[in-house]
Order: C-alpha cells, then sequence, then structure tokens
C-alpha cells in the first residue's frame, strides 16, 4: 500500500475533478503491475495497473474506494472483477454517493475478498481535496505566506521582493504544481503584477492562476501576457467590468460579495462546482484574513525570513476584527524544515488530524 500511495501522490494538482489514485497489483509476492490516475483524471488507476499485467489471482492495493458507477469510463470495480483478481486492499472509503460502499459491494459480490481501511488516514491526507470538495463542497485550502521574522510581507513603501530567498521560492513552485490552482487578490496583482505559473521545475501541466478582484480593477499585464501558458480564472462581483477581459480567453466567475470583498465561501463553492480540489493561497493580507475568517484554510505553509521590517510594513494577514484569543484561528505544526537560509513551517487546522 505504501507503493499505492506514493503513486497516487504523482496525480497532485494534475487530475482534478478526480481523486489522485494510486494502485498496485502484486501476485506471488512481485509487483506485476501499477498505475496511478492519469493526467486530467483519466484513465483511471486501476485501469492503469491492469493494462499492465495479468490480474488473475492477484491482490489489488487501491488507495480508494474503486469506483461503482459508468461515467465517462465503466467502473473501475467491474475492471477488477473481469480481471478475476483474487483480493482487493483498499486504503480509504470514497464518499461520492454514486460510490460511497458500492465499489466495495461490486467486488464482494462477485466473490473477491475486499479489506479496507488500510493506510487510511494517509489516503485521506493524500486525497483531502477530493475528499473536501465531495463532503464540504469547496476545494481544500493552503495558504501560503512568505514573510519576514516579524510577519511583515512588504516595506512600508511597498518594496517586496524578494524577502526569501531563492531556494525557498524554488519549494513554493514545487508546492503550486502539487495544487490544482493558485489564488491571490486583486492588491497582489496590482503591487507584483505576477504570472502565477510554475517554472524552472520540469512541469509540463500548469496550475489554474485565479485572481479574486471584486470590480475586475486591475491591469494584470503579466497574467495577460502568459495567457497560452496557464489558465486563467477571475472570480468578480455583480459590479465588475468583464467587458476587458471578454476577448482575452479568461474565464469570469460572478460570486456574491459582502461589502468591499467576494465572499470567500460563495467563491470556494463556484470553484469546486468548476471541479478544483485544492487551491493554493499566495495573498494578499485581506484575501487570507478573509479565507481564515470564514473558516476555510485547512492547512497554512509559512516561509520565514530572518529579517525585521518593523511595524510599518505590511502585515501578512489583513485585519480580522479579532476580540478575544479565543476566536482567532487555530493550526497545529506538523512539519518544520529548513530551506536555503529561510524557514518553512507547515501548519494543519487544529481539529484535522495529520495523518
Amino acid at each position: 500500500m505504501g507503493l499505492a500511495l506514493s503513486l497516487g501522490r504523482r496525480g497532485l494538482g494534475r487530475v482534478w475533478p478526480n481523486p489522485n489514485v494510486g494502485c498496485v497489483i502484486v501476485k506471488d509476492g512481485r509487483v506485476i503491475g501499477r498505475g496511478w490516475t492519469a493526467d486530467g483524471g483519466r484513465p483511471h488507476a486501476e485501469t492503469q495497473a491492469l493494462a499492465r499485467c495479468d490480474g488473475a489471482g492477484a491482490t489489488a492495493y487501491v488507495t480508494l474506494e474503486p469506483c461503482a458507477h459508468t461515467g465517462k469510463t465503466p467502473p473501475c470495480a467491474q475492471a477488477l472483477i473481469d480481471a478475476n483478481v483474487a483480493r482487493v486492499v483498499i486504503a480509504a472509503d470514497d464518499p461520492d454517493p454514486r460510490v460511497s460502499g458500492k465499489g466495495i459491494a461490486m467486488l464482494r459480490a462477485a466473490g473477491i475478498e475486499v479489506e479496507a481501511g488500510v493506510r487510511a488516514a494517509e489516503a485521506q491526507r493524500d486525497m483531502a481535496g477530493f475528499l473536501t470538495r465531495m463532503t464540504q463542497n469547496r476545494p481544500f485550502v493552503t495558504l501560503k505566506l512568505a514573510s519576514s521574522f516579524d510577519g511583515r510581507i512588504a516595506t512600508a513603501t511597498g518594496e517586496s521582493q524578494w524577502i526569501t530567498g531563492p531556494d525557498a521560492r524554488r519549494m513554493v513552485h514545487a508546492q503550486r504544481a502539487a495544487h490544482d490552482a493558485v489564488l491571490v487578490g486583486a492588491g497582489t496583482v496590482r503591487a507584483d503584477d505576477p504570472t502565477l505559473t510554475v517554472r524552472d521545475i520540469g512541469v509540463t501541466r500548469q496550475p489554474v492562476r485565479i485572481v479574486a478582484s471584486r470590480k475586475l480593477d486591475i491591469d494584470a499585464a503579466a497574467l495577460r501576457a502568459t495567457q497560452d501558458q496557464a489558465p486563467l480564472w477571475l472570480c468578480h462581483g455583480a459590479d465588475a467590468n468583464v467587458a476587458p477581459w471578454q476577448d482575452t480567453g479568461a474565464k469570469t466567475i460572478a460570486c456574491a460579495a459582502h461589502g468591499r470583498q467576494i465572499d470567500p465561501v460563495d467563491m470556494m463553492t463556484k470553484l469546486a462546482d468548476d471541479g478544483l480540489t485544492r487551491v493554493f493561497c499566495e495573498g494578499g493580507g485581506s484575501l487570507a484574513a478573509s479565507l481564515l475568517a470564514a473558516d476555510l484554510v485547512d492547512e497554512v505553509v509559512g516561509f520565514t525570513a530572518g529579517l525585521m521590517l518593523g511595524a510599518e510594513g505590511t502585515p501578512s494577514v489583513g485585519a480580522m476584527g479579532l476580540d478575544r484569543l479565543s476566536d482567532a484561528p487555530r493550526f497545529k505544526l506538523i512539519e518544520t524544515r529548513t530551506v536555503g537560509a529561510d524557514l518553512m513551517h507547515r501548519w494543519q487546522r487544529a481539529s484535522a488530524s495529520s495523518g
């Protein structure tokens, strides 16, 4: 199952809206087939693994309950039955109502031995995006904060490039690649004019770039100039001027608004409806604050540099209107690592399991 889990991780950021599943076929103590969900979500892991071997009498290790419904492809449970496998070992249950329990029932009805729940916590962690979309109708959200030691992302004059070093920035590109989409607010676009693409690590499939801007009062020259490199989605309010974007190839998504900001809950629901399972938010401070206040952040990744910018610098998280510590969002430390001259620290929402 460990190999199946590692294979499934190859699909992170590449298979949405489907889950990143891994599958290993074993016979007589030897791996005879392996597969993972292909880019774009098809073919599925089980059919990829079965295509590479004769599965008769073998054991299949699968990180998610095999699907039981016919969509664009036949059910994977049926593929395992047709291959005459003798046993199927499953890590996590699939909460999709088209599948939940039905895949296991199909296998058992065909006389196949099924063992479920093997290394389930690890599988749930790896497929948190798909599972969050299925159970909460929103993507899994990672908030990335790159800041000075005193929590600032720019000087008083707005200078921000670069607070962290090249090793940290390279790691951020790898983290972007493991998500379906990269999200920033309008302020970040105005200040930094980013491309939000993954660069210099050999990635062939780019994440969706998303900008949250209620009025779409942004120039976004770099995003426009790189339209041929990665999709661009614009989340906006009802009063936005979408006309300048209609012929650019960008996708516009109308969202509800609260005052001067887009409603983050409605935005995430709309993104889930469009198939996204994992979103990597890179700020700025106002967007980060709104996601935190709405309890939408599942994981925080911080990159902290050894410099101080002082109180006049721009804070990494905007105003949240908190009066009591008990109202503050809390996260649990699950990893620390030095990255070049900087410190990377990863935190998970306090109510979640680290696996």
